[in-house]
């Protein structure tokens, strides 16, 4: 992200870095959005999205903020998904671009994938700007598939057999049904674990978790949902943050069944779209996802720590784009 010249701060005041408090929150939230729509040339990119609050609300140990004299100038996100972790949004205030924040917000986020012990770290970055590209590879992250962000308008549909929401289970249930979720997406990636995001989206009112249902004991999917204003959706969406079908034979099938799934829960909500990211290097899952009209809105790109594919390989039939 850089800034007219005219606008640069000449001399840079010494940084420093600590935790996001909830203090802090307004502050991290309106330099975020500003510095998303200076570079997209946008008054408020984000409208009703919040991903401040609900990042920190979700893991407040893994937030961390960039001061200038006291002045909160950028903040940073990370998040723990078992063996995965990814970060962001990484935003800085538009007039202390070019003076090394950023790389200064690299540094607690990248400890803390130590202390987890991720194996495979990502993120979502814009795909035309070798400034961020560059930003990433300094700490071992690699560009590789093109990731669709993409929409639909919600349809009435009918009933899922086998869909129930983890919010509808009683308390005493949600232990096994985390379990069962561990498994599946286990079978996606080794260690791989979205416990985080389907408590944070139940405990913070955000949206639900789908759980699809098989003729067996197993779960033939899962879909993290963020529902309207005050989430990662944003008014009138629903934003399935991840999404994940048992491996295998028909995983094809399973995969459909989720979409429908996850077009059921927004329009049971009454929510009038349905956002989901897709990596390129699943091309039957983006095949199908065009088939159930979805379209590209913005196209970004995951980077990758090592410079493997993870999950992200035409088996795996999996919806999310490390926004």
């Amino acid at each position: 992200m850089v800034p007219p010249a005219a606008e640069r701060k000449s001399d840079a005041a010494p940084v420093s870095v600590r935790p996001l408090g909830e203090a802090d929150l307004d502050r991290a939230d309106e330099i975020c959005r500003v510095a998303f729509g200076t570079f997209l040339g946008a008054p408020d990119p984000f409208g009703t999205v919040d991903y401040v609050r609900t990042r920190w609300a979700a893991d407040p140990q893994a937030a961390f903020a960039a001061t200038v004299e006291g002045e909160v100038v950028g903040s940073n996100f990370a998040a723990n998904w078992g063996s995965v972790g990814f970060f962001g949004p990484l935003t800085v205030r538009p007039d202390l671009w070019d003076q090394g924040i950023g790389r200064r917000l690299m540094e607690p986020v990248m400890d803390c994938f130590d202390a987890w012990g991720n194996r495979h770290l990502g993120l979502f970055t814009f795909s035309h700007s070798p400034k961020h590209l560059e930003l990433y590879r300094r700490y071992g992250f690699w560009p590789r598939f093109l990731t669709a962000i993409m929409k639909k308008h919600v349809a009435d549909g009918a009933a899922v057999p086998g869909r129930m929401l983890y919010g509808d289970l009683p308390a005493a249930e949600r232990p096994d049904a985390l379990s069962l979720c561990r498994a599946l997406t286990g079978a996606v990636h080794e260690g791989l674990s979205l416990e985080r995001e389907i408590v944070a989206a139940h405990t913070q009112g955000l949206g639900d978790t789908i759980l699809l249902h098989g003729a067996g004991s197993e779960l033939d999917g899962l879909a993290v949902c963020h529902c309207g204003a005050g989430s990662e959706a944003g008014e009138d969406v629903c934003f399935v943050k991840f999404g994940a079908v048992r491996p295998g034979p028909e995983a094809g099938d399973r995969f459909e069944r989720l979409l429908d799934a996850c077009e059921w829960l927004a329009a049971e909500r009454g929510l009038g779209q349905l956002d989901a990211g897709m990596n390129l290097g699943r091309p039957d899952a983006y095949r199908r996802m065009i088939d159930r009209g979805f379209r590209t809105w913005l196209q970004g790109v995951t980077m990758h720590r090592p410079n493997e594919p993870a999950y992200s390989h035409p088996d795996a039939y999996v919806i999310d784009d490390w926004r």
